[in-house]
């Protein structure tokens, strides 16, 4: 198994760091073209990457302000099953973000690329709390 990890900071508080990694608008913002979808523990998310990519996730761990989790459940085959988490501990001014995605089958290619992937979202949902800063999705990857 192989797993991708990265710590980073938002100059925000818990709370707006994670209405921005669980509400449609949020994860629209900064990860897929649409998203539907509720944090409560067992709810599923729609995620709309586009005409061949309408994935879905289920939440596993859902604590207000500080935990997020989906697990993949209908997706490409790597992506299956995988976990994408986000645990958040700050304060009123700045928020420490542990991100992972993990249970990946192997280190390829796709995974590979998906690990550059999440470095380029990552920064674009900082800049959307932080600033908010809107980057239409067909830009995302090249900002």
């Amino acid at each position: 198994m192989a797993d991708i990890l990265y710590d980073f900071q938002i100059l925000a508080p818990p709370e707006k760091v994670f209405e921005a990694i669980t509400s449609s608008e949020g994860v629209s913002a900064w990860w897929s073209k649409t998203t539907t979808g509720n944090p409560e523990e067992g709810a599923v998310y729609e995620l709309d990457f586009g005409p061949e990519y309408q994935w879905k996730a289920r939440v596993t761990k859902c604590h207000v302000a500080t935990t997020f989790e989906w697990e993949m459940t209908e997706c490409n085959d790597e992506w299956r099953e995988t976990r994408i988490g986000f645990i958040l501990d700050g304060n009123e001014t700045a928020t420490k973000i542990r991100f992972h995605h993990t249970g990946w089958p192997e280190q390829n290619a796709h995974y590979r690329v998906s690990s550059y992937c999440w470095a380029m979202y990552l920064r674009i949902l900082k800049r959307y709390v932080e600033f908010d800063e809107f980057v239409p999705y067909e830009d995302r990857l090249s900002v």
